[in-house]
């Protein structure tokens, strides 16, 4: 792409000008002109990204990245460059005829041509710190997050019981300072792309939790919110919920509120299919708060209360073969919570144990179209046998010796495990942790 520097500079000054001081120079003329030229050099500088210019490790993003990016600055370039070409048009018509009308449709159209410059700026800044991000000290943390978000939609669409079209590029991990973890899935408009369609799976963490790997459950739950998209099951999930609820006996109402956090609820319950008993530790990191918080009750909120989130997840643990260990992560959480301290509407907490076992049912254990007529359970399975080979991971990590061909998936537990049980000290298993995904 042309750079700036390469624009063709304005032609030689108009007889007018030569010779001229400030006193005498016209400033209408010059102006108008200057709006153009300024538009248009805009324009072609909000340049393509090159492959390469982020670096060229593992680390960085890949060319299918790129290239999705670079095919939104294209378009909304292409409807910049008709708009300068018009203010051009625009420019000399008022600079022959500086009439009232002529002076108004120029301010109009330059008005309209930055703010379509701002949009496209936005993107591109955007997009310029995510990728660059890949060229610091953070690069392998990220794409070790890469690489865990991939074995995860691996083992989805080699799991389901149908064949799908492979959705590409694959998610992108960056980092943002801040409490929580958050997603921005595939094909949805974002106010950060100027509400253009997000080309690919973004998930964002926070500085404290890539530091403290064995937090990082939380990317096997935002994935999943990006799996729930990917495989078509944005309208199945609620469905399946509401009419099981209502089957149930338990009322319309408290159906439409489990609907309502059908989402959330599909992303902690696939987390812990995908990861096993830490992802419930590090689900407890994220709503282990103020009593009062996790017991509010938003009518408008798509998270489930996070008073119910830890007993959820302990439900479909001990579904899949961990009872001691749903039953330890219960009496935890009941000695922190003992009772809701909130304004937990009393219909929801009554139907509460019977809701969550129909919930998981739903979720975790029918078949859905749209996996081939698998379950969740079937496609994602973590049983003991899995455990056991975190656990021997776990130890590896502490020691500094190769895990071997363990799912990267797995190595969120093995870390967890690893600083739970005091294997070794936490910098050392950060490192390895890190160190064994960037060889991959």
């Amino acid at each position: 792409m042309t750079s700036t520097d390469a624009l063709p500079v304005a032609g030689a000054a108009p007889a007018e000008l030569r010779h001229k001081t400030s006193r005498e120079q016209p400033v209408l003329g010059p102006w108008l002109r200057a709006q153009a030229l300024n538009a248009s050099r805009h324009a072609a500088a909000l340049r393509d990204f090159i492959p390469g210019e982020f670096g060229d490790g593992p680390e960085s993003p890949s060319e299918g990245h790129i290239a999705s990016v670079n095919a939104i600055i294209r378009e909304l370039r292409k409807r910049l460059l008709g708009r300068t070409r018009e203010l051009d048009r625009l420019v000399r018509t008022a600079t022959e005829h500086p009439n009232a009308e002529n002076l108004r449709r120029v301010v109009k159209n330059k008005h309209v041509t930055l703010a379509q410059v701002r949009e496209i700026e936005r993107i591109w800044d955007f997009y310029l710190e995510l990728f660059g991000q890949r060229q610091s000290r953070f690069g392998a943390w990220l794409l070790g997050c890469d690489r865990i978000a991939q074995d995860c939609y691996q083992v989805a669409y080699t799991g389901i019981g149908v064949a799908k079209s492979i959705p590409a590029p694959a998610p992108f991990n960056y980092m943002r300072t801040g409490f929580g973890p958050a997603t921005f899935r595939r094909a949805v408009r974002l106010p950060q792309l100027s509400r253009q369609l997000n080309p690919f799976p973004l998930i964002q963490l926070p500085y404290h939790r890539l530091v403290n790997p064995w937090t990082l459950g939380a990317i096997l739950h935002e994935v999943s919110h990006n799996l729930h998209s990917d495989l078509g099951l944005s309208r199945a999930v609620p469905l399946a919920i509401g009419r099981a609820l209502v089957r149930a006996g338990l009322g319309i109402d408290v159906a439409k509120i489990w609907m309502r956090w059908n989402r959330e609820t599909f992303a902690d319950l696939s987390a812990v299919l995908l990861g096993g008993p830490a992802v419930v530790a590090s689900l407890m990191d994220v709503v282990g708060i103020d009593p009062k918080v996790v017991s509010h009750y938003n009518e408008d909120g798509v998270h489930p209360i996070p008073y119910l989130r830890v007993p959820l997840s302990a439900e479909v643990l001990r579904r899949i073969g961990f009872e001691q260990e749903a039953e330890r992560y219960l009496r935890a959480w009941r000695a922190l919570y003992p009772r809701p301290s909130g304004d937990l509407p009393e219909r929801l907490l009554t139907s509460a144990p019977k809701a969550m076992a129909t919930v998981v049912e739903t979720v975790c254990f029918r078949p859905f179209k749209e996996l081939g007529d698998k379950s969740l359970s079937q496609v994602f399975r973590f049983a003991q046998k899995e455990q056991r080979i975190t656990e021997e991971t776990a130890r590896r990590l502490a020691q500094g010796n190769d895990p071997g061909i363990v799912p990267e998936r797995f190595l969120i537990g093995a870390a967890r495990f690893a600083i739970d049980n005091r294997l070794a000290p936490a910098a050392r298993i950060r490192e390895n942790f890190y160190r064994d995904l960037e060889k991959r």
